[in-house]
């Protein structure tokens, strides 16, 4: 990850799409420069849940059938697929997924293929800090290169999610969970991503930032927001940089960020970004809106506890997921994605049970009911 450059352009709705990435890329030399005649790139969108493009929640059709026609035009097989979370990797759940999301009918209109691959494969992390070795799914071990089409969202977890974070969907379905429970921290949970997006190696990473989410996302908790840009690069880590700059994501409240700095990989701060298509000051938002736990990490100031009293620490000052029982209908999505299988059914709604809870807040982004709220215990919110 060298490439330093963030091309970004102004797109004030989905109808300009392709128009506008048409621009960019004729800045960047051309689709030709990224695509092949007859390879097989794998569009790697954002598809998180089954939820319809006006939710924000995954990466709008109009994109990845922009990018599809683009990747048909210089000669290429565009591919498109991701693994939503909370799910079994099979095909009637991507079906589901691709109709859904819209993805069905953005590869109808551009020549672009779904897959419905559902097997994984054991592949190796020759650059991995916390991974040496992970199953991921077929498509993203088979093609031939990889476009990494991302969202601008914020993340409860995470701080925000953008195109390092997307790579965690190369992991299969139920898969993820034992990601959560063996790196239940963000701290390690950036590494992972990391590890995740070296393995990748995204030739292009776009981000939809036409209509994105603030406040509680990734999921349905989460509010859209018209924010009418795109966001272009080679390197998935500086657009990560820029498009943290324009939300204006503290920077101790970005473990992405703060884990690319301790591992040397660069670029990891603004100033490093060179941006084509505007100032900071002129695309930077004031008021973007993020999670409610966006924060100095206090346990960042907790140095070297461990065990029991780490967990006891984290326990009392962070966030724990509640049930909404008048919003729950009893799924089971929660349940399924739960690492520390801390989540049980009782009378047909769900139970979170505090004492296994991990805190990865896989409940709260994947409730497509908006009944799985964060709440902090009273020291919590004393010491806010």
């Amino acid at each position: 990850m060298t490439e330093t450059h963030v091309y970004v352009i102004r797109c004030g709705g989905y109808e300009q799409t392709e128009e506008a990435l048409r621009s960019v890329l004729s800045q960047m030399g051309g689709m030709e420069r990224f695509v092949k005649p007859g390879e097989r790139i794998l569009l790697k969108a954002n598809l998180l849940r089954p939820a319809p493009p006006e939710a924000a929640v995954c990466t709008h059709p109009a994109v990845v059938e922009a990018v599809a026609k683009l990747v048909r035009e210089a000669g290429g097989q565009a591919i498109i697929t991701d693994s939503p979370g909370g799910a079994l990797q099979k095909e009637s759940t991507l079906r589901h997924l691709y109709e859904k999301t819209g993805m069905t009918q953005a590869a109808a209109r551009s020549g672009a293929e779904l897959s419905y691959d559902a097997s994984t494969r054991q592949v190796s992390v020759p650059r991995g800090k916390a991974l040496h070795q992970a199953e991921v799914i077929t498509p993203a071990a088979e093609a031939d290169g990889v476009f990494d089409l991302c969202k601008m969202k914020t993340h409860v977890l995470m701080g925000m999610t953008g195109a390092v974070k997307n790579s965690f969907g190369i992991i299969p379905g139920l898969s993820k969970v034992g990601f959560h429970g063996s790196h239940p921290d963000r701290t390690a949970f950036a590494d992972v991503v990391l590890d995740l997006t070296s393995f990748l190696s995204p030739r292009l990473s776009i981000m939809d930032g036409i209509l994105a989410m603030e406040g509680e996302g990734p999921g349905a908790s989460g509010t859209p927001r018209q924010v009418g840009l795109l966001l272009v690069s080679e390197n998935p880590l500086a657009l990560d940089v820029a498009a943290a700059e324009i939300m204006g994501l503290p920077r101790d409240s970005n473990p992405l960020l703060l884990a690319a700095q301790r591992r040397g990989l660069t670029p990891n701060r603004a100033e490093d970004v060179e941006l084509v298509g505007g100032s900071w000051e002129e695309l930077c938002i004031p008021d973007y809106r993020f999670p409610s736990n966006v924060r100095r990490d206090l346990m960042e100031f907790l140095g070297p506890l461990a065990g029991p009293a780490k967990k006891l620490c984290k326990a009392i000052l962070s966030q724990t997921p509640k049930i909404q029982p008048g919003r729950c209908v009893g799924c089971g999505i929660c349940q399924k994605a739960c690492p520390g299988k801390a989540i049980t059914l009782e009378g047909g709604k769900a139970k979170v049970h505090p004492g296994s809870c991990i805190r990865c807040f896989c409940c709260h982004e994947l409730c497509p009911q908006k009944a799985v709220e964060l709440k902090r215990g009273p020291l919590g919110r004393l010491l806010k």
